[in-house]
């Protein structure tokens, strides 16, 4: 059965909300639930979280904890039968990452170094905002990411700022309608020179403008990078959305 999922991710960077969909026959559909008195969509997601927890183990060892159960890097939430049209990569509206930063030695959590990024200078919040601010709208990402042969770098940055969570770390939120290969990370890495003062606020736009990736360009670690949430918009307008995606990107492969 072929998997499709809403966003694709560097090696490194993790997801909390990632969507994907499996196409099945009615039969197929049905047959889940193997003439029990069960719901297919409940039938399925027991098999798949089984399936999670028997297999993964074995392509990457998982850590026992004081007697429990393996504990695996993959959860299934939720199964349902998708609206009419539904695909999990097309029909997507926008996707949304969030990025955490522990800025300050106060802040610097062994055991949350997995997903924090410890930054050796203090970062000037309103400066990282400021830069931010400038990229938003409708741009010409080129200077931010790894261009494909025969695609845009075009897209619609939605949201990109920098926040200080209760316990201070700093978290930034990116969000557009869709990002190109490395863009995310290109973004948080030239954002930090700002904030820790190495560079001008005017750079990041700058840069944009230019639409030039040179060996100042800087990526991110990938380890604090999370796909938070995927966006869709109502159950009647799922084909649509896809077609109108298809269209945009065959466009773009064909120049």
């Amino acid at each position: 059965v072929r998997l499709t999922v809403a966003g694709r991710t560097d090696a490194g960077v993790h997801a909390r909300g990632q969507v994907a969909h499996i196409d099945l026959t009615s039969a197929e559909w049905v047959a889940l639930s193997r003439g029990r008195d069960i719901l297919p969509e409940t039938a399925l997601l027991r098999r798949l979280r089984a399936t999670v927890n028997r297999e993964l183990p074995k392509v990457a060892p998982a850590r026992r904890a004081f007697g429990n159960n393996v504990s695996t890097p993959v959860v299934v939430r939720s199964v349902s039968r998708a609206p009419d049209g539904f695909d999990a990569r097309f029909s997507a509206l926008w996707r949304r990452y969030s990025y955490r930063i522990a800025d300050t030695p106060a802040l610097q959590d062994p055991l949350s170094r997995g997903s924090v990024l410890w930054h050796s200078t203090n970062l000037d919040q309103h400066a990282l905002n400021a830069a931010a601010s400038s990229l938003l709208g409708l741009q010409d990402f080129r200077a931010f990411c790894k261009p494909r042969a025969g695609a845009t770098t075009v897209r619609e940055l939605q949201r990109f700022e920098f926040a200080r969570e209760p316990g201070g770390l700093l978290c930034v939120t990116v969000q557009a309608d869709a990002f190109c290969h490395n863009m995310v990370r290109a973004l948080i890495g030239s954002a930090l020179r700002v904030g820790s003062g190495e560079m001008p606020v005017e750079w990041l736009h700058e840069r944009l403008l230019s639409r030039r990736k040179d060996a100042r360009s800087v990526l991110a670690p990938p380890h604090p990078l999370v796909l938070e949430e995927v966006g869709y918009p109502d159950d009647a307008e799922m084909r649509l959305r896809a077609s109108l995606t298809r269209a945009r990107r065959g466009i773009e492969l064909g120049g």
